[in-house]
C-alpha cells in the first residue's frame, strides 16, 4: 500500500479535524500529493495539493482559509488540517500522488492521478 488516509470522524459544524496520508518514501520524494473528496452522489473534487519540489501548496476555492496542507518528510506523511468545518465538507477524503501539473490542475478539473489510496470518512453535522 503506497498511500493510506486516516483521521476522519464525525464532528459538529465549526469543529476541526486533521487527516493524515501515510505514503511510501518513493512517493514522498518524487510525487506531488493531493487530497481529494467525494460526497455521496457528487463528483470527486480536488481539495488541496502540495508539491514535492518546493512544497508549494494549492487549494480549492471553497476551502481556502480553512484547510491547510503540510508534509512531514521524516514521517512520510502529508497532513490536511481542516478548521471551521461545514456540513458541505462531508465526504470521503483520500490522498493521491501525481506530477506537479496534475496536482495543480486537480484543484479545478477532474484529473486522473497516478496513485491513490483508500479514503477516510468525514461527517460534519449542523
Amino acid at each position: 500500500v503506497q498511500l493510506q488516509a486516516s483521521g476522519g470522524g464525525s464532528v459538529q459544524s465549526g469543529a476541526s479535524l486533521r487527516l493524515s496520508c501515510a505514503a511510501s518514501t518513493l512517493i514522498m520524494d518524487y510525487y506531488a500529493i493531493s487530497w481529494f473528496r467525494q460526497a455521496p452522489g457528487k463528483e470527486r473534487e480536488g481539495v488541496s495539493c502540495i508539491l514535492s519540489t518546493d512544497y508549494s501548496t494549492y487549494y480549492r476555492e471553497s476551502v481556502k482559509g480553512r484547510f491547510t496542507i503540510s508534509r512531514d518528510n521524516a514521517r512520510n506523511t502529508v497532513y490536511l488540517q481542516m478548521n471551521q468545518l461545514k456540513p458541505e465538507d462531508t465526504a470521503v477524503y483520500y490522498c493521491a500522488a501525481s506530477n506537479a501539473n496534475k496536482c495543480i490542475a486537480s484543484m479545478t478539473t477532474d484529473v486522473d492521478m497516478d496513485y491513490s489510496g483508500k479514503g477516510t470518512l468525514v461527517t460534519v453535522s449542523s
